[in-house]
């Protein structure tokens, strides 16, 4: 499979025969995301991730996704630090998942295969790390739980979609640019993304509105935009001089859905 959501070099599917004694190590360094501005977030993770990150919409229709801002520019991502560490206190799902991911497959395109990124340097035949299978080609319960966790992911993801969906219906978002001041008193402007427009929101019919309240829908949105609260913060983490660029920002889009 070819690089393909942002970060995966060379996703294949798992196998026994494949991967018998492969290990995996992970959770360690975060280099593979530090060029990452943004990253597609769930909606179960708007409410912990607007707690620390500016959260927009990029991409249009189908592929219309929320995102956490993580940088004022491309290839930069704040939030990852000199040694490979996490600066952050939450960490999305979207990297938290890596290196694997369900890749579909089959004639229909509807089989969902688990793969690995086999380019991840925490991939390794050293017995570094957990093992995928054991002495006996077995399944391990590491590799169980991450076959729940991307399973899990993939329902939200469609939980997701759905809730774009209904803003895309109801025509709420409105394109946006923001211009952030940088620790070292430069600017950074930021384009190619949208938001809530707020009097839309209000001018929906009652009985609409106490629909989305009930279905948890008003409250995304609203923890959307108190998110875009933390671009002035999302600035103060800058605390690099940024060269000068002609073209302003815009946050990574996912090139291809899991």
């Amino acid at each position: 499979m070819t690089k393909q959501l942002l970060i995966y070099e060379n996703a294949v599917p798992i196998s026994a025969a494949a991967h018998a004694d492969v290990s995996v190590r992970t959770g360690y360094n975060w280099n593979f995301a530090a060029q990452l501005n943004s990253v597609p977030v769930l909606v179960p993770e708007m409410e912990p991730a607007c707690a620390e990150m500016p959260i927009v919409f990029t991409g249009q229709a189908d592929s219309l996704t929320p995102v956490a801002l993580m940088g004022l520019q491309s290839g930069e991502n704040l939030f990852v630090t000199a040694d490979g560490g996490w600066s952050g206190r939450y960490i999305p799902a979207f990297l938290r998942r890596y290196p694997f991911v369900f890749a579909e497959t089959g004639a229909d395109g509807k089989t969902l295969t688990l793969c690995i990124d086999e380019a991840y340097e925490g991939v390794n035949r050293a017995g570094r790390g957990e093992r995928l299978f054991d002495s006996e080609g077995t399944r391990t319960q590491y590799l169980g739980n991450m076959l729940k966790f991307t399973t899990d992911y993939q329902t939200q993801h469609n939980l997701t979609r759905a809730f774009c969906q209904t803003l895309t219906e109801l025509a709420l978002l409105e394109p946006a640019v923001a211009t952030v001041t940088r620790a070292d008193g430069t600017t950074a402007t930021l384009t190619g993304f949208q938001r809530v427009n707020r009097d839309k929101l209000a001018a929906l019919p009652d009985d609409r509105l106490a629909e989305m309240f009930r279905n948890g829908m008003l409250g995304l949105i609203y923890f959307h935009i108190a998110s875009l609260g933390h671009l002035a913060a999302l600035g103060q983490r800058d605390t690099r001089t940024a060269a000068p660029s002609d073209a302003p920002a815009q946050p990574a889009e996912e090139s291809a859905q899991a």
